[in-house]
Parts: structure tokens; sequence; C-alpha cells
């Protein structure tokens, strides 16, 4: 596996990373039966990320990115750090990040409509422990998510030193505890009849690059909803929706127009009309199957995006996977990741990937 490496390390940029309370908000030290430690594979073939071992609705569950061949997955340990007031985020495993720990993000220090999930930084800079001599260290950035009551939790790191998507990974979690020390499960509801509920919440996500260094944000509405009514049984429907999208740099400046202008220009002999007038990125949504769901709360499935052409004819912008788990005593809340690629209109060659996560609330 071979990661080139975009920019030289003297101009290499600064990290992200997330926020939170208290320390190792992904310290998963229990199995479901409380024994020991998970052994990270994964509970059936229906395309889980790896994580805990045995699921169940009482326990925590923790899903982390497999390792790719273009470097995701490789990040580990992760960590938010503000027992002392030092707001910062934990991660290893990654190549010339400095010393691991992030700091909170001065151009982007938050994201989502609501600034409800944190963007830290990597120090830009290390210190050779032997001479003294200061070297410069890579780009990474990381997103962290907490939910309201502390049930569910996710991070996403990503770098933009490299010419293809380069190192990193994402986290997302069912908590063992919530704010208050209580334990969190999941009762999922039982009913006849409609039983559909709605989520709503922010979306927010890191966009790489393979073909070209960069990293740039996004930031969102998120819906999904959940019939319930056939969840136990396996045929669980599942629709997870991600609009108002836009894009921004990595200095924070709005570039969704000119992501628009491109993708609008690629064909001269067809106009999309599906565009949001260049307001916003096409929408993302889900493809519903009988096998999205289980009983312990965990959801897979396919996620894309397409624009309409004027002569009426569909192409398929992005597409991927989104992977998410529900939690409560009344399934009040789900978090989720979702990993898209497509090509890149702006620049020939260059394909983009967005992994984005999302805390959502039962309305």
């Amino acid at each position: 596996m071979i990661h080139r490496v975009v920019y030289p390390l003297a101009i290499a940029l600064a990290v992200s990373a997330c926020s939170g309370d208290g320390t190792n908000p992904f310290d998963d030290t229990e199995t479901e039966d409380g024994s020991g430690t998970d052994d990270g594979t994964t509970i059936d073939d229906r395309g889980l990320p790896p994580g805990t071992a045995s699921p169940t609705p009482n326990r925590s569950i923790t899903r982390s990115e497999a390792e790719t061949e273009t470097g995701g997955g490789t990040a580990l340990n992760y960590e938010y750090r503000n027992d002392s007031g030092q707001d910062e985020f934990y991660v290893d495993n990654l190549p010339f990040d400095a010393d691991n720990t992030y700091s909170r993000g001065t151009a982007v220090s938050s994201l989502g409509t609501a600034g409800s999930y944190a963007v830290y930084e990597s120090s830009p800079t290390a210190v050779d422990p032997d001479t003294g001599n200061t070297v410069s260290a890579m780009t990474y950035r990381a997103l962290y998510g907490k939910s309201l009551s502390g049930q569910t939790q996710f991070a996403i790191v990503r770098s933009a030193s490299y010419t293809d998507y380069g190192f990193g990974g994402f986290i997302y979690r069912r908590n063992q505890t919530d704010n208050n020390g209580d334990q969190v499960s999941l009762v999922v509801p039982t009913c006849s009849g409609d039983c559909t509920a709605q989520y709503t919440g922010d979306y927010a996500g890191i966009r790489v690059f393979s073909g070209s260094g960069g990293l740039e944000y996004t930031q969102g509405d998120a819906e999904m909803y959940v019939d319930f009514e056939d969840f136990n049984d396996g045929q669980s429907g599942v629709a997870l929706y991600v609009y108002n999208r836009r894009i921004y740099d990595i200095n924070g400046n709005d570039v969704t127009g000119n992501y628009m202008t491109a993708l609008e220009a690629v064909d001269d002999s067809t106009t999309i009309t599906n565009t949001g007038g260049g307001a916003y990125m096409p929408a993302l949504r889900s493809v519903i199957s009988p096998d999205n769901a289980d009983a312990n709360g965990e959801i897979v499935g396919t996620i894309l995006s397409d624009v309409q052409n004027s002569d009426g004819t569909v192409t398929e912008l992005e597409s991927g996977n989104y992977y998410a788990i529900l939690s409560g005593q009344s399934a009040e809340e789900v978090v989720g990741v979702l990993v898209v690629e497509s090509d890149d209109p702006r620049v020939d060659g260059v394909s983009a990937q967005e992994t984005g996560g999302f805390i959502l609330y039962r309305q």
C-alpha cells in the first residue's frame, strides 16, 4: 500500500480533532457479557464495520472503519481529553501527525447546521527529542460529535497530505453509560399497524481526494425514518436522507457554488436541473432493503446521490454505504457514519471521498 505525499512536510497544514466531556469516550473495555475486550470481528455478512463481536440491545456497541488499501481504518485509540480543561482529541497510529494530540480548530471550530460537532487540529510541527529541532508535520483533520444525552458519539479523522485518500479512520458508538452515569441500552418499540418514527439532526463531514491533495468540510441536515413494526422480523424499513449540504474549504470558505458550477458544466449537451440552483449539493438518499436493521439497533445500507438532466435522464453522482446504531429506552436517538465517493467535477482525474457523521433525535 503506497500513499503518495502531495505536500512536502515543510509546508504541511494543521489537523483537526473533536470535543466533549471527560476522557476516553471510545474506550470499550468490556464485551457484551462484561468479561473482557472484543475481538474486532464483524457480527455477520451484511457489511458492518469491525467492532463489537457479540452485540445485544442491552449493551454498548462500537464500530470503526476497516483498514482499506487507500489508508482508511488505520486510526486507533480515539480519545477525547478534557479532564483538566484541555479540550483535546487524541488518536494513535497515524504517521507524521506530531504528538497525536489535536487542539480545537481555529479556522473552523465546529460544523453542523447548529454547530453540533467540534473540529480539532493537530500541531503543524513536531520536535525531535534528541536534537530539539522543529520539523513539519502533515495535515490531518478530525471531527467529533456526542449526543445531548451522552448515549452516542462518533469521530472521523482524515488527512489532506496525500494524493490518494490517505490515512485516517472513523468510529461510532452506543456508549456504556450516558451523561448521568446510567447504563445505555435499546428498547425497540412494540406496536401494531403504523409504527414509523422520524429522526432529525445535523450532518457534517470531511472530504479528501485521490489524484490531488487537499481537504474540505461539508455540513447539512439529516433525517432518518424507521418502521419499527417490521424491525424485529428483520424486515425493517429504514430511510436516510442528507440534504442542504454545503462544501467549505480547509479555511472555512464556502465553495459550494464553485462545485455546482463545475458539476453543471461537466456535459455541455445537457443541463442539470435538480441541483438547487447551486445553493446546495444534491441530496444523499439511502436504498431501502429488507435487511437494513436488526434487533440490536444496528443499521447498514447503501446511499447515493444523483442529478436529473434536462433530457430526463438521471446521472449518479455519489455512492457508498452508511452505518448507524439506535439507542435509548424509547429508541430516541441514532448515531451513524457514511462514506461516499464520486468524481470531482472541478478537476479531471480526481475523485472525492466524503466521510460524514450524524446524531439524530426522534421527533
